[in-house]
């Protein structure tokens, strides 16, 4: 074989050999991603039912927020089977109501927050708020954002919604020490020891709405989720 053909093959070769390691690490992420969902719902779930049963004045969590956290735990498993094609499960585009998902989510929440002793609120606006998306997918994020200010946040943590005609903002406040870095920053940072995908996730959810998720200046953290609403979305 000539030396130009040598060449041509030996870049052939590494060209494919570069985009194998691209869809691997593609499909790693997206394992990683789903057992990080699987671990955070079973563990909530597992805290609620422990609580509910062996520790004086624990809060007791509904029936319902046990039933979300298995509902989210099931989809996970769902998006790790998916994970070895390099694929998530497809969501299901629909319009709902925004701070139904938030009260359901803050309601799972509170156990993990008692466990940890911080005091968890959601301040809801008046009227409802529309948007469309993958009901699902917002969970998740929502839940993330949840989990890392109970986990990394001080002892209290407010979910609050504003909304105008197009844009519905959901922001996670706590006081704890704040962000170590802007979000798109962090979002692009490799995790660690099963940790930092939580971030990575919402903010995937949030461009799937055709949002965004960015950190707002103020004492401790405040995580802000755009959406656009319903009507917007269109």
């Amino acid at each position: 074989m000539s030396a130009p053909l040598a060449v041509a093959g030996w870049l052939s070769a590494l060209g494919c050999a570069t985009a194998a390691r691209v869809v691997l690490a593609r499909r790693m992420q997206l394992v990683e991603r789903a057992c990080h969902e699987l671990r955070g719902p079973l563990a909530s779930a597992r805290l609620a039912v422990e609580l509910a049963t062996r520790r004086p004045g624990a809060p007791r969590a509904p029936l319902a927020a046990i039933d979300l956290e298995l509902g989210r735990a099931g989809r996970a498993l769902d998006d790790l089977s998916a994970a070895r094609h390099g694929a998530r499960v497809p969501g299901r585009v629909e319009t709902f109501e925004l701070c139904a998902l938030l009260r359901a989510a803050v309601a799972a929440a509170r156990t993990r927050a008692w466990q940890r002793h911080a005091q968890l609120t959601f301040v809801e606006p008046d009227g409802g708020v529309l948007v469309r998306g993958d009901r699902g997918r917002l969970d998740e994020a929502v839940g993330n954002l949840l989990r890392n200010a109970i986990e990394h946040g001080g002892r209290r943590i407010a979910v609050r919604v504003r909304a105008s005609a197009h844009t519905a903002r959901v922001e996670v406040l706590d006081d704890g020490p704040g962000l170590p870095a802007p979000v798109n920053v962090l979002v692009r940072r490799p995790p660690s020891d099963g940790h930092g995908h939580g971030l990575a996730i919402a903010f995937d959810a949030a461009a799937s709405f055709g949002g965004r998720l960015a950190c707002a200046p103020t004492r401790g953290a405040r995580l802000v989720l755009e959406l656009p609403t319903a009507s917007a979305a269109r």
